[in-house]
């Protein structure tokens, strides 16, 4: 299977060399997860790297990025572009984070910054019905978060699967070619951590509660598997 990733930021400079990119560790995360070799594309979608045809993958992985969904800049309407493009071809296509957010932005929805303000650390969230492509069943699951904002509405015909109090829509699908995470399965504990820090000032009470939180467990690998599933299914 051939992964696109359609990389919409870059871990910061100080960073790479003990976390590496974005690419990498979402092939680390999948990877650990696979039954098989995967293959990867990546896509600097900031440089304006797209594929020459949708098909040249079998699925996308939209990454994060400190950017808002909502800002005017010409490589984040471009994106916004190609994921209507996706959404017409029904390619299996699955977001994260800022890529949550901006499918349901450019497809009907609204994101918009969070009342609660900043969710960083471990969030728990709640499974909403039991999705075909979830083999693996469970209540309730774990992620490393980082965002500022939230999707406010949903666009029309999608369905929540994972909710929090603060965090309402964690996750959707829209039909049975798009899937959805706030949070974030690429990360590592000590990246989350070594983020936080940098932006202590900027998360201001938020910030003492997520470090906190990094003593709770994740479920990185089990939304990885659930994003396979999700791509293969």
């Amino acid at each position: 299977m051939r992964i696109g990733i359609l990389k919409a930021d870059s871990v910061r400079d100080e960073f790479q060399s003990q976390f590496g990119d974005y690419q990498g560790m979402f092939q680390r995360v999948l990877d650990s997860a696979a039954d098989g070799a995967l293959e990867y594309r990546t896509y600097d979608v900031l440089a304006g790297g797209y594929p020459e045809s949708i098909d040249e993958c079998d699925g996308y992985v939209i990454t994060g990025s400190r950017e808002s969904v909502y800002d005017d800049q010409e490589w984040i309407r471009r994106l916004g572009s190609f994921i209507v493009a996706l959404h017409e071809q029904q390619k299996k296509t699955v977001g994260i984070c800022f890529g949550h957010q901006l499918i349901a932005h450019v497809l009907g929805g609204e994101t918009t910054p969070a009342d609660g303000g900043w969710g960083v650390g471990v969030h728990e969230f709640q499974v909403e019905g039991e999705p075909s492509w979830m083999s693996a069943k469970t209540g309730s699951f774990r992620l490393l978060c980082s965002h500022r904002d939230q999707v406010a509405r949903l666009p029309e015909d999608a369905r929540v699967f994972a909710k929090s109090d603060f965090c309402p829509v964690a996750g959707f699908t829209l039909g049975d070619h798009f899937v959805t995470f706030q949070g974030h399965p690429e990360f590592v504990k000590p990246y989350a951590e070594i983020l936080m820090q940098s932006r202590k000032e900027l998360l201001e009470s938020a910030y003492d509660k997520g470090m906190a939180s990094l003593d709770k467990t994740t479920d990185e690998g089990l939304v990885a598997t659930w994003m396979l599933e999700f791509l293969q299914h």
